[in-house]
């Protein structure tokens, strides 16, 4: 990547667009905003909106956007000051199309609306409820350990040795709510970016190495 840019990384869960933003992040060093790492960081306050979102994460609900479009303001506006920004990624964020809308807003506040490049990690419904039914955690750690390539094989955490064990919150019924969720929510976005020609689709059934390959071409 020559020059500095905006990627928005979209795909449904169990896409891998979560790793994407990680070899990214550290193959460019750029800087990431993650809408889940943002709103656990601000539940860590013991006031009304801290434990609102604990709450709301609790029932499995979405965060209203007014409160994390207050977040990533706060978090652009940070990094707007920062020297020797290369670049950002946008992970889990825009959730919505109204969320689409005033993400651009706010680039063309901040004078980087012509660095925006929206990226598709597609993958079949039949294959992301395939990965997520089969997805394990770290028990000790914490760590995701995604259903794809060697990842497959491991018998402990790559990381730190620890157990693995299914997620409780993998079942069928929580899948088939989340593709429900992409296709009514996160849809629209993919048809506003693909209408703006910012997007670009990526085949995300190949194993990690090879999409990443694909992303690079197009980043």
């Amino acid at each position: 990547m020559k020059t500095f840019k905006i990627i928005i990384l979209l795909g449904k869960s169990g896409s891998g667009k979560g790793t994407q933003a990680k070899l990214l992040k550290e193959k460019f060093n750029l800087e990431y905003i993650g809408s889940g790492d943002l709103l656990r960081k601000r539940a860590q306050k013991k006031d009304f909106t801290g434990k609102k979102i604990l709450e709301i994460f609790n029932k499995g609900g979405l965060i209203p956007t007014p409160v994390i479009l207050k977040l990533w303001l706060e978090k652009i506006e940070e990094l707007k000051n920062k020297k020797n920004l290369r670049g950002i990624i946008m992970d889990g964020n825009p959730r919505k199309i109204l969320e689409a809308y005033l993400i651009d807003e706010v680039f063309t506040y901040y004078e980087w609306s012509n660095k925006v490049k929206a990226i598709l990690v597609d993958i079949s419904d039949k294959e992301a409820t395939n990965r997520l039914l089969k997805r394990r955690i770290c028990k000790k750690c914490k760590e995701i350990i995604p259903y794809v390539g060697e990842f497959k094989l491991l018998k402990k955490c790559h990381k730190c040795g620890g157990s693995l064990i299914n997620r409780s919150d993998d079942t069928k019924k929580s899948v088939q709510k989340r593709l429900a969720w992409f296709k009514k929510d996160v849809q629209p976005i993919i048809n506003y970016y693909k209408k703006k020609r910012i997007l670009v689709e990526i085949n995300g059934e190949k194993n990690i190495e090879d999409v990443f390959k694909d992303v690079l071409k197009n980043v």
